[in-house]
Formats: C-alpha cells, sequence, structure tokens
C-alpha cells in the first residue's frame, strides 16, 4: 500500500474515503472485529477527532496500557518520596508523574510539605541541577518506555557528577503486547502499535505477534487519518486472513529503528521481570541499570526498603481500564470521587492516561 504525505492525512476528503473503505471491508467480514492500541498518544487522538463516532458499529477500539505515568507501580513512587523527605536530597522527574498518587501520597504533596521535587524536561536537566548542587543528592525518578530510556541511559554513560543517581523505572513494551495475547478473554483481532517507541526499536520485536501469534499488527502516527488508515489496514489483513507488522508510519519510523538508541539502552540497561501497576509483574517487562553504572543506582546507592505499597485503591477500575476489559465510565469512581483534580487511580492524571481523556473528551 502506498503511504500518503501529511498534506493528504489532514485532508477532509481523504478521510472520508477511508471511512468509505473501512465500512466496505467489514461488510465483507461480516462480524465484530476488535482491535486495541498501546499508546496514550493514539487514545487522544481517537477521543479527541470522535473517531470511534465515525466507525461502524462492527469495530471496537481498546486502550492498553500506553500510558508510562499510569503503570508506574506505586512502590517505585513511594521510594522517591522517602528518598524525597531527607534534606540533602533534590527529586527530579517529568510533570505527569509528580501527581500521580502512590500509597499514601503524592510528589505534588511531599513538594507542599516543603520537599525539594523539581519538574525537569529530561535527565539532563538533573544533571546539570547535580553539578549546581554538589552537597545534595539529586536524583531522577525516570519512567517511561523505550522512548525516554536512551535519554536516560545517555547520562549515566556521560560521566555524570558523583552525587546524582537514578531510580529506574522504565518499561518496555513489546513484553506487555505479549502478556495482553494471554488475556484470552480479551479476543484481540489486531494491535495498532506505537509510532514513538517503533521510532526506536523499529519493526523486528513486533513480528513475533503477526508470525507467532497470528495476530495482524500496525505501526501508527498520530494524525487522525493516520488512525483511520491504520485500521484499514489491519481490516484489509483479517479479511484476508494474513499476520503482517505493517508500517503506516514510515515517514518517521524506519525497519530497522534507531540504532544508535538501541545501543545505549543495551550498553546501560538489562532486561528485567519488572512490575506493572495494576498489571502485575511481567517477564522482561522493564530495564534496570547494569553493574557497570550502579554507583548512579539510586535503589543500590540508598537501599530503600518499601512494604506494603497499594498499586489501585478500593473502588478505582485502573487496572481494568489499563488492560480494555473496561472502559473508564464503567468505574463507580469516574467522574464523581476521581476527576483531574482529585485523581484516585493513576489513570487520570496524565494527558495520556485513559481516564483523564475520557473525562476530557466523552460525556
Amino acid at each position: 500500500m502506498d503511504l500518503p504525505e501529511i498534506k493528504i492525512l489532514r485532508s477532509k476528503e481523504f478521510t472520508k474515503k477511508l471511512i468509505k473503505a473501512i465500512n466496505s471491508i467489514v461488510k465483507e467480514i461480516n462480524r465484530p472485529v476488535k482491535f486495541m492500541h498501546v499508546c496514550g498518544t493514539h487514545e487522544h487522538t481517537i477521543s479527541k477527532y470522535g473517531l470511534r463516532t465515525l466507525l461502524p458499529k462492527e469495530i471496537e477500539i481498546l486502550s492498553g496500557p500506553g500510558c508510562p505515568v499510569c503503570i508506574c507501580p506505586a512502590a517505585d513512587i513511594d521510594k522517591t518520596i522517602e528518598l524525597g523527605k531527607r534534606k540533602d536530597t533534590i527529586i527530579t522527574t517529568f510533570g505527569d508523574m509528580i501527581r500521580v498518587p502512590s500509597t499514601n501520597i503524592s510528589l505534588a504533596e511531599l513538594k507542599a510539605k516543603g520537599a525539594d521535587v523539581r519538574i525537569v524536561y529530561g535527565p539532563n536537566d538533573a544533571v546539570k541541577i547535580a553539578r549546581k548542587n554538589p552537597n545534595k543528592e539529586v536524583i531522577f525518578f525516570a519512567i517511561g518506555f523505550e522512548t525516554t530510556a536512551p535519554l536516560t541511559g545517555f547520562e549515566l554513560k556521560s560521566d555524570p557528577p558523583s552525587n546524582f543517581s537514578v531510580i529506574c523505572a522504565h518499561k518496555l513494551i513489546p513484553a506487555a503486547l505479549e502478556l495482553l495475547m494471554s488475556q484470552s478473554l480479551l479476543n484481540i483481532d489486531g494491535f495498532i502499535s506505537p509510532g514513538h517507541v517503533s521510532t526506536i526499536i523499529g519493526l523486528k520485536p513486533y513480528e513475533i505477534f503477526s508470525q507467532g501469534y497470528r495476530i495482524p499488527n500496525v505501526i501508527s502516527g498520530f494524525e487522525p487519518n493516520d488512525v483511520l488508515l491504520s485500521l484499514l489496514m489491519l481490516l484489509k489483513q483479517v479479511r484476508d486472513k494474513k499476520y503482517d507488522t505493517l508500517n503506516e508510519y514510515s515517514r518517521v519510523v524506519k525497519p530497522e529503528g534507531n540504532k544508535v538508541a538501541q545501543n545505549i539502552i543495551d550498553k546501560v540497561f538489562k532486561p528485567v521481570s519488572s512490575p506493572w501497576r495494576g498489571i502485575g509483574r511481567i517477564s522482561e517487562g522493564g530495564l534496570a541499570i547494569r553493574e557497570r553504572y550502579q554507583e548512579f543506582d539510586a535503589d543500590k546507592k540508598f537501599d530503600i526498603q518499601i512494604e506494603n505499597s497499594q498499586d489501585i485503591p478500593p473502588g478505582c477500575s485502573c487496572h481494568l481500564v489499563m488492560v480494555g476489559k473496561l472502559y473508564p465510565f464503567e468505574c463507580k469512581l469516574f467522574r464523581k470521587e476521581c476527576t483531574p483534580l482529585n485523581p484516585i487511580g493513576p489513570c487520570m492524571v496524565s494527558m495520556e492516561g485513559t481516564c483523564s481523556i475520557y473525562y476530557k473528551y466523552h460525556e
């Protein structure tokens, strides 16, 4: 399939053609189809532009665990909070992260109590803070998928100051997709795979799903017509009983990915069994800092032990929303006790969180 240029992707006429083609193929398939994406930005596009309302009722699009803030375990936040209580520490992290509820309080609440918690654009900012504050321990709370891991890795291998360290909460998307495949009740017919992550890892890590599990997979961009075109590419595979990994986002994603970024990840981190908030421990679902750089590993440097962390508060359904078993409005707390100003669960905090997106765009 010839993929369109960006100008066409913003064309209303192209949207009409895609919707017409989608309706035609759905009639040929003649059964309900269920797809899942694992990217908060895809859900934002789908909801903001009302794409579900344009599609035939036979198509269901589930929102998977594609928000790195949402799946960050409460134990890691609790650990960061304990370190933040020390008078000699400065905690740094991304803006969305400071409002995510942990077992007791959030980093924002810790900051309100007087702790030195700072929002940064990335680990390089944290390193600069460490150089300016040699008498303080500066800790970067590193979250995100393969997209942000190279940034953390680059700083760790670039001789940061000795008072800099990292709490590593980076996660790996392909392992989560494999877990979702084991959720047989979902009956997923295909994946819309994340464009941002794919710019780093390329196409090969997804091929197990098309070749091994016989599930179509399309890497998608983020324009509304990107998503619609990706759905069309998936539907054609379902109709023709083909199982391929296709790249709709080829204007950005290369088949081999970003080799420089991959080498940084491989050099600095190792894949480990890792907990995902509300989902459980996933084999090779996260990254840990290699022994070579353990002097900058906050877990080893400070040996903070956390017991009895609580990922999901009573009544919250984030764990079911994140694996596509519930829609946000099916949670009894949604729009009542749980709002963006008073988030009970992690999915209501970030602009990539499914509950936050539904609160903003869905009645």
